[in-house]
């Protein structure tokens, strides 16, 4: 196993992007490699080391036995894990815009928030974070049809606007509240929320499976309510309680299941 520690050495108004800093770019590299990694700051070209103390502990032979650490101000760096396809990273802190984005694989772990477009387009992995996380997690990227198609995301906190835009699928479990327009143009996937989501959840929909544990705000009139069901199995596990299954949206010829939660 190896372990690559990254400790940044003060907070940056302009954003860092962190594409290169990834388990299988690193995990075979020195400590003095490793500290000349390209970074971007806005449009510049720096080393890594200019912003972060680079410690190493270990050795591995496969990517996937590389972890990275990344501890400090983070709430500037963006795209962390973009493209990631095995190993882990854990930043402990609050994050950019694109954590997660197009991962493929491996396992991401933010002990904070994170900023929009958290998980966008990924195929695989998993992409967890601890805290909350704002609008178009899990979604397709500005012009673009394609949102989450595999993988796992799981958010401890609340999120933003347009969760799962586009979702084609893959799983999302939301562990607080939700806002306006989760899984809109949902075409796959399956998507759980524990708290209250608010107004037309689904709309759009045209396949896929919702099941929201907490108080909807306002559901759209094109979602028929099929049957009433006691402690249903869904996704592989059972839910307890009295839900509601409704069909959709009707209006876009869609036939995916919401599953509700009667309170």
């Amino acid at each position: 196993m190896k372990t690559i520690n990254l400790f940044m050495k003060k907070g940056v108004t302009i954003p860092l992007e962190f594409d290169n800093v990834l388990p299988e770019l690193l995990y075979d590299k020195s400590k003095e490699e490793i500290e000349q990694t390209i970074i971007y700051h806005g449009n510049q070209e720096e080393p890594l080391n200019k912003y972060f103390i680079v410690e190493i502990q270990g050795e591995c032979d496969k990517a996937d036995e590389c972890t990275i650490f990344i501890d400090g101000d983070l709430y500037r760096v963006k795209y962390i894990g973009n493209r990631m396809s095995c190993g882990t990273i854990i930043a402990n802190g609050n994050v950019d815009l694109h954590v997660g984005s197009m991962m493929s694989g491996g396992h991401i772990v933010v002990n904070g928030d994170a900023e929009s477009y958290a998980g966008r387009e990924m195929t695989g992995g998993i992409l967890e974070i601890k805290g909350n996380v704002k609008e178009y997690c899990g979604s397709s990227y500005i012009g673009e049809w394609r949102g989450m198609s595999g993988g796992k995301i799981i958010v401890n906190g609340d999120a933003g606007k347009q969760l799962a835009d586009c979702m084609m699928g893959g799983e999302i479990y939301i562990g607080g509240n939700c806002d306006i327009l989760a899984g809109i143009h949902m075409v796959g996937g399956f998507i759980e929320i524990n708290g209250d989501v608010d107004k037309w959840p689904a709309a759009e929909m045209k396949k896929g499976t919702m099941v929201i544990n907490g108080k909807v705000q306002e559901m759209l009139q094109s979602f028929k309510l099929e049957e009433k069901i006691q402690n249903p199995f869904i996704h592989d596990k059972y839910y307890f309680g009295t839900y509601n299954l409704y069909s959709g949206d009707i209006g876009s010829k869609g036939k995916g299941h919401v599953w509700i939660k009667e309170h």
